[in-house]
């Protein structure tokens, strides 16, 4: 059997298809991934503001140690 270009062979365009579906669900699944680890850095990077100080000196005292 041989493959050529553009052949209107439908088992050929029914493979085509079948990897075309299979890349573009895997595609789909890391966008989700990557939007799930997106939303929890951003989730993990706010900043509550119960939890920072109200003192008005705060940021004047650093704390070095050498």
């Amino acid at each position: 059997m041989s493959i050529t270009i553009a052949s209107s062979n439908p088992v050929n365009s029914d493979i085509e298809t079948g990897h075309a579906l299979l890349t573009a669900k895997k595609v789909q699944g890391q966008q989700e991934l990557e939007g799930q680890m997106a939303v929890k850095l951003i989730e993990g990077a706010s900043v509550d503001a119960a939890q920072l100080p109200t003192t008005a000196s705060s940021g004047h005292n650093i704390n070095i140690k050498v």
